[in-house]
């Protein structure tokens, strides 16, 4: 299914609704008229933003967003918060379970596991609390993920952290009241691509090799996929004006990338070019105002071309 918030951005990811029985009904849907195009906004105010002013940027914002996206919080709602889900005492490895209050540890409800955007170098859990709230009021265990982040760490050390909460949601989370074989996936912006490339991993050993991951998740247990104006197609970084620079591919890279084809690096990022018809089901939100918004109507074409639905 797509839905298109014609205006609305990130901040629109608490009204998506993703009840507990909604998954299984999920399909593409008809596209809604093209909005207009947002590239001659870009190209005339923002063009090729890099890094280091992404960071600055972020950082000025965290704290203010994290309060408007918090704002009313829901009540009646069991929050276990702040679990190290490898035991080393990161606090980039620390995640939160949020359920119904009085979810029996023999309830067995779906489990829907989360990633944050920002970036890949910003952002923190804490900034969907609300968001992964409104999903466990629906009848849900909600899995809310912190991850190491760029610049000092790469794509590689991304997946083996989303890798290694996923063994934990496996391994516990049927102490919560979840059940360990009917787990949904999603994320925001860089969460959603993360999420994006982690399950397309179940199904394409090639890219299994490449990240030397083993996945924790078998593909059965994997009921969709949710996606958030994700960075879903990595090709888009590399039209001429686009908001984001090249430097967002090669901090996500072994040694930036120096010594090898940006965009043949790049494939190994982008969900789009490990869709198959083996690929979960997949909820995709975006909006014209959002830069990301061409990307996710290449992946959802692509999704279509396979018969995903």
């Amino acid at each position: 299914m797509i839905v298109d918030l014609p205006g609305a951005g990130v901040t629109g990811l608490g009204a998506t609704g993703l009840g507990a029985t909604g998954l299984g009904a999920t399909g593409l849907g008809s596209l809604a008229d093209a909005a207009p195009d947002i590239r001659a906004f870009e190209r005339k105010y923002l063009r090729r933003v890099p890094v280091w002013a992404w960071r600055g940027l972020m950082a000025a914002l965290t704290k203010i967003e994290q309060l408007r996206l918090n704002a009313d919080p829901i009540d009646e709602l069991a929050h276990s918060d702040d679990i190290d889900y490898v035991g080393d005492g990161s606090a980039a490895h620390r995640l939160d379970v949020i359920r119904p209050a009085g979810t029996a540890a023999d309830a067995g409800l779906p489990v829907y596991v989360y990633f944050h955007g920002g970036g890949w170098t910003s952002g923190d859990k804490r900034q969907a609390t609300k968001y992964c709230a409104s999903q466990a009021a629906a009848g849900m265990v909600v899995v809310n993920v912190n991850y190491r982040r760029a610049t000092r760490f790469r794509m590689s050390h991304i997946l083996d952290d989303a890798d290694a909460a996923l063994a934990w949601v496996r391994a516990t989370i049927a102490e919560y009241g979840g059940d360990p074989d009917r787990i949904v996936l999603g994320g925001d912006s860089a969460g959603g691509q993360i999420t994006g490339l982690y399950s397309a991993m179940l199904s394409s050993p090639e890219l299994a090799r490449h990240y030397s991951i083993e996945p924790a998740l078998p593909r059965p247990a994997l009921l969709g996929l949710v996606q958030h104006c994700s960075v879903s197609d990595f090709s888009v970084l590399f039209d001429r004006g686009f908001v984001l620079g090249l430097g967002f591919v090669r901090i996500l890279l072994p040694h930036r990338g120096r010594g090898r084809s940006l965009r043949g690096a790049a494939r190994y990022l982008s969900p789009i070019e490990w869709v198959g018809p083996d690929h979960p089901p997949v909820f995709v939100s975006t909006s014209a105002r959002d830069f990301l918004y061409r990307a996710n109507l290449n992946y959802v074409a692509r999704l279509r071309e396979h018969g995903v639905h």
